[in-house]
């Protein structure tokens, strides 16, 4: 940073979810890194989770850490402080339990030196709390350009021409360019399962877009060029891409041991021929479609790594419980179900992993393309997955699993079809070589970095140029 200029201090405050937590850590790192003080704040199990900071940030005093204690509300587990730790019918509890937050939040920013707040799209207060402080505020979007040029404006999103489910079908109106890009019927039926009846997530994401001062989304114009452009008239204020902040190796947790397992197993597959299926934290599926997915990798007759996550699915069981019997005897060797934390990163960058059977989240989205993984897309049951698929479709760097559009339903043929079609087929080449030329921009790291450093700008500018007022 230019010694010039004067260091800000930048409040950064993310919605319980990793993958929120982790995207504001990252812009967290490179301001503080530029100069300007942090305090990062979240609840306590949440900053915990969190990677050690660089070398260089906890020799310092840029960086601070502010534990909130999550307020207990009837319907919420105890000690749950993140939507991973919860069935998705819990999540409005956590939403309830996060807007008790501001109390404490608003007394922090009170007794602080805070120039601008980093914010996300579920604490809607945030941004009149801050501007009644005198405070900047920037909404970080961790979802794409494209989608949040589907959800539209402000007043779209807090209540617009879309009132019913299959509203959110089509594309709608304002898209100025060819896009496939809208929900199925199931995908946005149990998004809406995980809102808050008293205040929806649309409410939330329009009210706090319509409050803050700029929105800044992490992407990049080198791969959504129209839909920034779109963003830009719809919004009217400014949009500023932060980069698609593609993580590396040093930034994940590392377990030299538990990474032996899966080198030794990948070191003796072939180049290319693996497929790594993992369905983030918060998807849920049935035990029925965990069966189906299963005889889906069984049937494909490819070798594999599926990452089976040890908590509550739609009918109470955990998810290392409700695989078929037999499964493992049957694949063994061929297969290795791991029912704990991998490292993905590490795995996905295995010379042996040729693609990735993904619930479609934009941040494993990113580590694949990054990676050059070709994409088996299997859109989890909410948020913006169903879009991220649909994109990544049309992008033609990935195959979405056929499904039923009513109830999300799939067949073990529909998966072991995608994964050979994918994977092996002729008319695959095209997915597996738009994947792995997509690396270009999606590990760029100086192009990533370039981006960061023009938000940094800005958050710098506008300082500036408010007290010049």
């Amino acid at each position: 940073m230019d010694n010039n200029k004067e260091k800000l201090h930048i409040a950064i405050f993310p919605w319980l979810a990793y993958g929120h937590i982790m995207p504001f850590f990252q812009v967290a790192k490179f301001l503080a890194q530029k100069g300007h003080r942090i305090s990062y704040i979240s609840t306590p199990k949440n900053i915990r989770r969190l990677p050690q900071l660089p070398a260089d940030l906890l020799s310092s005093n840029l960086f601070r850490f502010v534990q909130l204690a999550l307020p207990h509300v009837d319907g919420l587990p105890l000690e749950a402080e993140s939507t991973s730790e919860l069935p998705i019918q819990k999540v409005p509890y956590l939403k309830k339990a996060y807007d008790l937050l501001q109390l404490p939040l608003t007394h922090f920013l009170q007794n602080s030196d805070v120039n601008w707040v980093i914010l996300d799209f579920a604490s809607y207060w945030l941004p009149s709390v801050a501007s009644q402080l005198g405070l900047n505020s920037v909404f970080f979007s961790i979802v794409n350009a494209t989608t949040c040029s589907f959800f539209g404006p402000p007043s779209e999103l807090m209540g617009g021409r879309r009132q019913k489910p299959e509203d959110f079908t089509v594309v709608p109106d304002w898209i100025d360019y060819p896009s496939n890009v809208a929900f199925k019927l199931h995908e946005i039926v149990s998004h809406q399962d995980c809102m808050d009846s008293a205040v929806p997530d649309f409410q939330r994401a329009g009210i706090t877009l319509r409050d803050c001062r700029a929105f800044a989304v992490r992407s990049c114009l080198e791969f959504e060029l129209e839909a920034f452009s779109l963003l830009s008239r719809l919004l009217q204020k400014p949009v500023l891409p932060v980069g698609l902040l593609p993580p590396t190796l040093q930034d994940t947790a590392s377990d030299d041991e538990k990474w032996q397992v899966f080198k030794d197993w990948l070191d003796s597959k072939r180049e290319k021929s693996v497929i790594y299926v993992a369905l983030g934290t918060e998807v849920i599926l049935s035990q029925e479609l965990m069966h189906e997915l299963a005889f889906g990798l069984e049937n494909s007759g490819l070798p594999f790594i599926w990452v089976v996550k040890d908590r509550p699915l739609v009918e109470g069981e955990m998810g290392s419980h409700i695989i078929p019997n037999g499964f493992e005897d049957r694949v063994s060797g061929r297969g290795l179900v791991w029912k704990d934390w991998a490292p993905q990163l590490r795995i996905l960058a295995h010379s042996s992993v040729g693609g990735f059977l993904t619930h479609s989240g934009w941040s494993s989205v990113i580590e694949a393309l990054g990676l050059g993984r070709v994409l088996i897309l299997l859109s989890g049951a909410s948020s913006d997955t169903g879009l991220v698929a649909r994109l990544m479709h049309s992008k033609r760097v990935g195959l979405e699993i056929e499904r039923n559009e009513q109830d999300g339903s799939f067949t073990s043929e529909s998966v072991a079809e995608s994964i050979w079609r994918v994977m092996v087929s002729p008319e695959g080449h095209t997915l597996r070589a738009n994947a792995w030329a997509m690396r270009e921009v999606f590990c760029n790291i100086d192009l990533h970095n370039k981006y960061l450093n023009e938000f940094t700008h800005f958050i710098e500018s506008e300082t500036a140029s408010t007290r010049s007022i």
